[in-house]
């Protein structure tokens, strides 16, 4: 199968530690999701997001500096994996997230690289303007 990788960087009006929770803890992920999540907070450790619809494992955790984590979606041929890459920087009064996923099926490139954007980068901004911490 050909594979594409999906690179996108985003500025966040919050810190880096913020948008880390937001990423890792639970209960924040379901919030700004609006699904059900359950996420390991420990390397090898399993997580789940969006209602199941994404499953994987913790591959690497700098806290508050990188998330790396193996991806499968649901709609994905059975055992392929992305390597999902967090990579989180203090950027002026926020955070820059550098993001990058390989291994995306190139067939489902566009549609996935369009994904991030509406079901996180957008509902992350939103979520962490109006939640105080």
């Amino acid at each position: 199968m050909k594979t594409k990788t999906i690179k996108q960087t985003v500025i966040f009006k919050a810190n880096p530690s913020e948008v880390y929770e937001a990423l890792m803890d639970s209960k924040k992920h379901s919030k700004f999701t609006e699904s059900e999540c359950i996420i390991s907070r420990k390397v090898k450790g399993k997580f789940s997001v969006y209602d199941g619809y994404a499953e994987g494992i913790n591959l690497e955790l700098i806290k508050d500096k990188k998330i790396v984590q193996k991806w499968h979606a649901s709609d994905w041929p059975d055992g392929h994996y992305s390597i999902v890459t967090f990579s989180l920087t203090k950027f002026n009064q926020g955070t820059k997230l550098i993001f990058t996923q390989e291994r995306v099926p190139e067939k489902l490139y566009k549609s996935i690289s369009e994904g991030w954007h509406e079901h996180y980068w957008e509902k992350m901004k939103n979520f962490m303007n109006v939640t105080s911490y």
